[in-house]
């Protein structure tokens, strides 16, 4: 059996303004109070004597290195994304940054959607990455335009009711 194995697929660097400025703030807090405190409070810990048996040690050791990762990926990604700014001109077609609605064309069943950064997706607010299939899928239609997605449950077929773009 080999141990190589494929890179996992690149993510789109596409982000919104906020979305940036959400991971910008993000690793200012991580570098500047996160980081200091967590150290502060390992070298407490390891001042106690014997870190096998030291659990506060063991635990702000794994914190520590928890926060270095994601500093670490947030100090690559960040520079390396493209902010998309504006509306596009056709603002009844669905593009990077648009929320629009869809109706599921076998049960009716209504959805909002956003598309947004792989770096930004919230699945209880409806923001969905640029490269699911979903999104996929809806990019450049229309209202009234019906589609056909390859989800994870199968495939789906879905009309576009409303596209709007928020600021």
């Amino acid at each position: 059996m080999s141990r190589w194995r494929p890179p996992p697929p690149r993510s789109t660097a596409i982000i919104t303004r906020a979305g940036f400025e959400k991971l910008k703030a993000e690793l200012d807090e991580l570098w500047h109070r996160v980081r200091p405190e967590v150290v502060r409070a390992l070298a407490a810990a390891a001042a106690e004597g014997d870190r096998s048996e030291n659990a506060e040690y063991t635990y702000r050791k794994k914190q520590l290195g928890e926060i270095d990762r994601r500093v670490r990926y947030l100090s690559k990604r960040i520079p390396s994304l493209k902010v998309a700014e504006g509306v596009p001109a056709d603002t009844q077609t669905i593009f990077f940054g648009a929320t629009f609605e869809i109706e599921d064309v076998r049960n009716g069943e209504a959805k909002r959607y956003r598309i947004v950064g792989p770096d930004e997706t919230d699945a209880k607010q409806g923001w969905i990455s640029v490269d699911s299939p979903l999104a996929h899928a809806a990019l450049k239609k229309r209202v009234d335009e019906e589609f056909q997605a390859e989800l994870p449950g199968g495939k789906a077929r879905f009309v576009v009711t409303t596209v709007s773009y928020e600021g």
